[in-house]
């Protein structure tokens, strides 16, 4: 593996590219930002939402916002309606697991602190379990069925609610690195960014499950989307996860304190909705040697908050850790014991990356 020479993301991430001095194209991305007239943008996006607003009458719903409850979807909600004037119909997808406190608490909150209206889709759980069995035994995807409606559902809801204007947080492949790393405003291209694609659907079928247990898996039409107009608020603002955070905690969010230390985490106020759900984000780390930790860590590089040496650090101690609650939640749901469930893990790791020690532990070859 190798490093970016300004943080600590490797190559191995996919999609990722390094440019002749080592520096990634993350970094590349942040470097950009000094020469980006965000003014100018913002008024881009200000004409964008007078073309939307009061498109279903003076009362009705002029865009739609595809939230968590997390800290940035706070802050998207935050820039519309507070901001912005906009009067958007919030819309998510649960992903069935046993919420934390935290999590319980900001679905209510958003809705509560902006005054806004929130439709929820709770997918099919015997589908849903079903799906997981087979999408993380082989293809280590564990909440895979849920990663997809969170892509799909969102479209779907935008056709039915005539808001074509559909608002996504940042764009990650260009923010983080990642495959399509372009700096666009246009979201229409999300739903192959990989996360909620790669498995044909006929497996799915061919596993007990049928197309009525799959309502809004499906994309809506290509004619239908054409309508839409899905837009990155990461294109108009400068987009800081920390600065959104604090921005959120004005408004109500809560994090993890006094709840739940993570051990995979270094921070206590990303993906924090439930606990069973970040097996999902962790698996990163068996095939790509890197995980959450790194992801932040590079990050609060970026940010100027930490040195690239106590990154290291922090990912040294982390990433590899998957925190017991997690793999705990994730078993009674799947009706595992963490005996089956770690068989699967061992069976995911990347030997051009890993080898074991003595200690019986996967540790990385570098």
């Amino acid at each position: 593996m190798k490093y970016c020479t300004k943080c600590v993301m490797p190559d191995t991430r996919p999609g990722i590219t390094f440019d002749d001095k080592g520096v990634c194209s993350a970094c590349q991305s942040f470097e950009r930002r000094k020469s980006t007239n965000y003014d100018a943008r913002f008024e881009e996006l200000k004409k964008l939402c007078d073309q939307h607003r009061g498109r279903n009458g003076e009362n009705g719903y002029d865009c739609m916002i595809a939230v968590s409850g997390g800290k940035d979807s706070h802050f998207q909600v935050h820039m519309f309606k507070e901001v912005l004037g906009m009067n958007p119909l919030l819309v998510t997808v649960e992903d069935n697991f046993p919420m934390t406190d935290a999590g319980n608490h900001n679905i209510k909150n958003i809705s509560e602190a902006f005054g806004c209206d929130i439709i929820s889709m709770k997918p099919n759980i015997k589908a849903q379990k079903l799906a997981m069995n087979y999408t993380f035994a082989k293809y280590g995807k564990p909440t895979y069925f849920v990663d997809r409606y969170i892509y799909t559902y969102p479209l779907h809801m935008a056709v039915k609610f005539n808001t074509p204007l559909l608002v996504y947080g940042e764009n990650v492949g260009y923010e983080y690195g990642g495959d399509n790393a372009v700096e666009t405003f246009s979201a229409k291209d999300q739903i192959n960014n990989g996360v909620g694609t790669g498995i044909p659907t006929e497996e799915l079928l061919a596993n007990g499950i049928s197309m009525k247990d799959l309502n809004f898996f499906e994309p809506p039409s290509a004619e239908d989307i054409s309508k839409l107009e899905p837009i990155y608020l990461s294109y108009f603002v400068e987009w800081n996860s920390f600065k959104n955070y604090e921005i959120a905690k004005t408004k109500g969010f809560h994090d993890l304190t006094h709840e739940w230390i993570r051990t995979h985490h270094v921070e206590n106020f990303d993906q924090i909705d439930t606990r069973a759900y970040l097996v999902h984000s962790w698996m990163k780390y068996p095939k790509f040697g890197h995980a959450s930790a790194t992801d932040y860590a590079a990050r609060m590089v970026r940010y100027g908050l930490i040195t690239r040496e106590e990154a290291f650090e922090l990912v040294k101690k982390h990433d590899h850790a998957l925190d017991p609650l997690a793999v705990r939640d994730f078993c009674d749901f799947m009706n595992y014991s963490e005996v089956d469930f770690w068989n699967i893990i061992e069976k995911s790791y990347n030997h051009d990356l890993f080898v074991k020690n003595k200690m019986s532990q996967w540790v990385l070859k570098n």
